[in-house]
């Protein structure tokens, strides 16, 4: 759902304290965002208005953010006309996802004017404006006619708020089932519930018009021109309802995210629809976005860093496996070279038998009681040559194998560090973790130096993730083979435990024992962490090894992040977030 009216309706709950308040400080430290600062009843606050594409919002704000030496152009406007205002009130018209701010402000003359600060919260078409009376003095986005004919966006021009296209305001048809019936219910045959209900309202939410269908008792998918007299009286009950929560500022504020803590959705009321998801409550609309946006706008940044590693990734696996069908094809046509080295054998033993010019000869195998053997010859050659020819294309052929043995293995174990560089991808979680598994491909020469990596400023170290299990032992993750190698070689002690999947690539996890007995449950969270923080943190029964660290070593000369070890033991857990 994301920022619908429902949404917005809690924050102007919220940010309604303002009322009274008088404007302090303004900047604006990108294209798209303003952060102004408000002296409201004895306390200082600060709003955020975003009109970026991917995430518009307005709200409280605890972030900072450097500004430009020079203010853009929009930011002295408002300084101009809004600073030292004073915030007469804060509305959301209609419904609508827009906030309009009215400011009692003092133009050129010293004379009191209202200027009216508006936000426009409409995905790619999101922009921040302020108005005098039906003008646009400016805004941060302009929309000239080249751009929308319908609808220009300069300073100067007549502003009209964005077109409704027919929809109803929720709080009037809430009010009145016949008008309620009237905005959804008509002869539409592809036409489902769900989408009479957001299509023909205003800030209404695909998934909150589920949400009104679930707490009547009706699939989302039923056509409405068939529902009974009694399901659309249950139907405009639950909307009501849910309007009615909504005027009382009767809200809950929830991100609800998946078995992998990922957020998935958030609202201002509890949802029946996501009953499965699990549900983090916050004391604050603008607390919750502020947690919602920053964690996707952190992921997001770090699949955008991550990126070109992970195409360098699968283009070094893609080699590895077309490598593996070229070996197999390969073993494939030497697969019958012992028979060579039988031909020679028996052609050796029987030459005087061979008949000068013969095409083929069949010899007694010796190795098989005698058993009668057929050799294809080269008629042009002496028995004796056909018979070198045979040993010379068997050694060949046994030379290929012996080299083949090596270089599969050594294929096999490039695939293998590359499955743990993207599973160290995925848990990457900051700028060093990143830097560290680039570092880490450059020196074992699967991605290039960077040429400006002597004068750019390192980042500090990444460190293990640390857990503490639920009675009472340190239980530490590597995030990358790097951290491994350090965590396993370096820092464990002997009598510490040792984790990792089993045949999966994952984090190498150290369950610090300090001497002491641990117990089945250290075990058991010790190994749900290697399960979570591996390959096969979806799926279900993995097996992971543990053993104590003295029985694990590192090959001479194995790539960074594997290891060997025995007299393990092991457990079969299905990841859990912790």
């Amino acid at each position: 759902m994301a920022f619908d009216g429902t949404t917005l309706a809690g924050v102007v709950h919220e940010i309604s304290v303002l009322e009274g308040g008088r404007i302090d400080k303004i900047a604006q430290p990108e294209p798209d965002e303003i952060f102004i600062g408000v002296r409201a009843k004895g306390t200082n606050y600060k709003l955020l208005f975003t009109a970026n594409a991917n995430a518009p919002r307005v709200g409280f704000t605890k972030q900072s953010k450097t500004a430009p030496l020079t203010a853009p152009m929009f930011c002295m406007v408002l300084r101009k006309h809004i600073s030292g205002g004073r915030i007469v009130s804060i509305t959301q018209p209609e419904f609508e996802r827009i906030v309009e701010f009215r400011i009692d402000a003092l133009d050129e003359m010293g004379d009191r004017t209202e200027k009216i600060l508006t936000i426009e919260i409409m995905g790619k078409h999101s922009n921040i404006l302020l108005l005098s009376g039906d003008r646009v003095v400016d805004a941060i986005k302009h929309v000239p006619f080249s751009v929308s004919a319908v609808r220009q966006i300069l300073p100067g021009a007549a502003y009209s708020r964005p077109p409704s296209q027919g929809k109803s305001n929720p709080l009037k048809t809430a009010k009145d089932a016949a008008q309620f019936s009237a905005a959804i219910f008509y002869d539409e045959p592809k036409q489902t519930l769900q989408k009479a209900i957001y299509q023909n309202h205003t800030g209404i939410s695909p998934i909150l018009a589920a949400e009104i269908c679930a707490r009547a008792e009706l699939s989302p998918e039923k056509i409405p021109a068939v529902i009974t007299e009694e399901e659309k009286s249950r139907l405009h009950k639950a909307f009501a309802e849910v309007i009615s929560q909504i005027e009382s500022n009767n809200f809950t504020n929830i991100i609800y995210r998946n078995e992998q803590k990922k957020a998935m959705d958030l609202t201002v009321l509890p949802f029946a629809v996501y009953e499965h998801f699990q549900a983090e409550k916050f004391e604050s609309p603008s607390e919750m976005l502020e947690v919602f946006y920053f964690q996707r706008d952190e992921a997001y940044r770090i699949s955008q860093k991550t990126a070109d590693m992970r195409k360098l990734i699968t283009t070094h696996q893609e080699r590895c496996h077309k490598k593996s069908f070229v070996y197999d094809k390969t073993l494939k046509e030497i697969e019958d070279r012992d028979k060579l080295r039988l031909n020679g054998e028996l052609l050796t033993a029987y030459l005087y038998m061979v008949p000068q010019g013969a095409s083929s000869f069949t010899a007694q195998n010796f190795y098989e009681e005698n058993a009668p053997h057929e050799i294809a010859l080269n008629p042009a050659l002496t028995a004796s040559e056909n018979a070198q020819k045979f040993f010379k294309l068997y050694n060949k052929q046994k030379r290929t194998f012996a080299a083949l043995q090596e270089q599969i293995a050594k294929n096999q174990e490039d695939l293998a560090y590359l499955e743990s560089v993207a599973a160290a991808i995925e848990t990457a979680q900051d700028e060093a973790d990143i830097a560290e598994i680039r570092a880490e491909l450059a020196e074992m020469g699967f991605a290039k130096k960077r040429a400006n990596a002597k004068n750019k400023k390192a980042p500090k170290p990444a460190k293990p993730l640390k857990f503490t299990s639920s009675d009472g032992f340190d239980i530490y993750v590597g995030k990358n083979n790097t951290q491994n190698d350090t965590l396993t070689l370096k820092t464990a002690r002997a009598h510490d435990i040792w984790f990792h999947t089993k045949d999966i690539a994952g984090s190498h996890v150290i369950l610090v024992t300090g001497g002491k007995e641990p117990t089945e449950t250290a075990i058991l969270e010790a190994a749900n962490l290697a399960a979570l923080n591996s390959r096969a943190k979806n799926s279900a029964q993995v097996p992971v090894d543990y053993v104590a660290r003295k029985h694990v070593r590192k090959p001479s000369g194995a790539k960074p992040g594997y290891v060997i070890y025995d007299y393990h033991k092991t457990v079969y857990v299905t990841p859990q977030e912790v």
